[in-house]
């Protein structure tokens, strides 16, 4: 098994079904690493190195140890309930959200929702947003005043991966951009 594929399935444990090996998160969304070792080893070869070879590599960043590295979470993405700890900020002006054409028709009805994740995802470059977008069929991109969004009270939070996150979009700020060919 690839560790690109352990790494999903570290993300499937530590963002939504830690129970799938036997494990608990704490209020912060904290797993034991020795804990989590053990649970994916009575499935599939897997050890500390491949693990701390996965939080180092991964493009996305989805993971962090703590500081001794006896504990690692997911950055963010949970659909489970748990605090991350995340950075209120005020966002830049704009923000970016990319998404399968397949989708809009329920975003230009309802705005962007978090369904079963706790936050919508959003990004500071639009590249980002069209990279997020084509892992959902033929992309989409959405330009959020995101500005005018905190002025009027919606609250924003920093990842420490860099990834923009807040409760829901509403349409009146949302602006669809060009098609994407």
């Amino acid at each position: 098994m690839s560790l690109d594929s352990i790494s999903k399935y570290i993300s499937l444990i530590l963002r939504h079904k830690p129970e799938q090996i036997g494990i608990k998160l704490d209020q912060n969304g904290w797993a034991d690493v020795e804990e989590l070792i053990k649970g994916i080893q009575k499935t599939k070869h897997f050890n500390r190195q491949m693990l701390e070879e996965i939080v180092r590599t991964d493009a996305k960043q989805r993971y962090s140890f703590n500081e001794d590295k006896t504990k690692i979470r997911a950055n963010q993405g949970h659909s489970i309930s748990v605090d991350v700890e995340l950075e209120e900020r005020i966002p830049p002006d704009y923000l970016w959200h990319g998404t399968g054409q397949k989708y809009t028709n329920s975003i230009e009805k309802q705005g962007l929702l978090a369904k079963t994740r706790l936050y919508v995802h959003l990004s500071e470059e639009k590249q980002t947003a069209l990279v997020v977008g084509k892992r959902h069929g033929k992309p989409v991109i959405y330009r959020i005043n995101s500005k005018k969004m905190s002025e009027d009270g919606y609250l924003f939070y920093y990842s420490v991966n860099g990834v923009w996150l807040t409760k829901e979009v509403p349409i009146k700020y949302l602006e669809r951009c060009q098609e994407i060919k």
